[in-house]
């Protein structure tokens, strides 16, 4: 007899799109060495990354990766977990990796929700970025935006004190429904008022160049763990 099973409701819908050559090539021949393979235990640091005294930044949902490989490669003296589901993007990173010979960047390819319950160590992260997770605009569909009270309350035990969760968006609606959220709890501070001014330290997407070509506005939030 089968067993009745909820399925969770996911933040993304997983469309793995045509991968090129260069990104299926990159899928074969570095894998190995920079991917994390999902597993039900937690990940030890000391032997992903040899400098192991550095700081931890995870990012989730990372896109084809440009970004993160950009932000890797100015801070070296930074480690870096990058996850993404879709294997253009992992592909790209990877490529990305190599031809940069970033020694600080790994690769997660699994659901970031299931990565922080099974994987991530209770209060081992310095710092989260989530630089433009799907806004699910319509209203039917907000429920599958990434940012609801549980995944802050499950967040909240992987980062330091005084560690910080780095969220960007270009749908108000989206920032001023994480601004609400984030108010729920008791775990983070918001910095500098709503909102503060996009650091240096992110570069500009693709996707958010063509963005504020169309005039469209970007909100960056940013919360640091009590």
């Amino acid at each position: 007899m089968l067993k009745n099973t909820i399925r969770p409701i996911r933040s993304y819908v997983l469309r793995q799109g045509r991968l090129t050559k260069y990104q299926s090539a990159a899928l074969d021949k570095f894998s190995k060495e920079f991917i994390i393979p999902f597993q039900n235990k937690e990940i030890n640091f000391d032997s992903i990354f040899k400098a192991s005294e550095n700081k931890i930044i995870l990012e989730i949902g990372f896109g084809m990766g440009d970004t993160t490989a950009k932000i890797a490669e100015n801070f070296k003296d930074t480690n870096f977990i990058g996850i993404e589901v879709h294997s253009p993007g992992v592909g790209n990173l990877l490529n990305r990796i190599n031809e940069k010979e970033i020694k600080n960047l790994r690769i997660i390819q699994h659901d970031a929700v299931e990565v922080l319950e099974h994987m991530v160590p209770k209060f081992s992260l310095d710092g989260v970025h989530i630089f433009f997770p799907d806004p699910w605009h319509k209203k039917k569909h907000n429920k599958r935006r990434l940012i609801q009270s549980k995944f802050i309350e499950n967040i909240g035990h992987r980062i330091k004190k005084n560690g910080y969760i780095h969220i960007s968006t270009d749908w108000e609606d989206y920032a001023l429904s994480i601004l609400d959220t984030f108010k729920l709890t008791d775990k983070f501070l918001l910095k500098t008022g709503d909102f503060f001014v996009k650091p240096d330290y992110r570069p500009n997407t693709k996707y958010e160049n063509r963005g504020i070509r169309l005039g469209h506005q970007v909100w960056d939030i940013l919360f640091i763990r009590q």
